[in-house]
């Protein structure tokens, strides 16, 4: 049973971090997206 209780503590941050980054990336690239539409760079803008 005590090695259920420390495999836990190291896989819960892990989880958790994965967890935040997949959100994290999930909403910038959604941002960036939708920015990228709204604000073409001068190249997009020159063609």
């Amino acid at each position: 049973m005590i090695s259920a209780v420390v495999w836990h503590w190291w896989l819960a941050p892990i989880l958790v971090f994965s967890g935040v980054l997949l959100i994290l990336s999930t909403i910038g690239g959604y941002l960036n997206k939708v920015s990228k539409d709204r604000y073409p760079t001068r190249e997009a803008r020159r063609d």
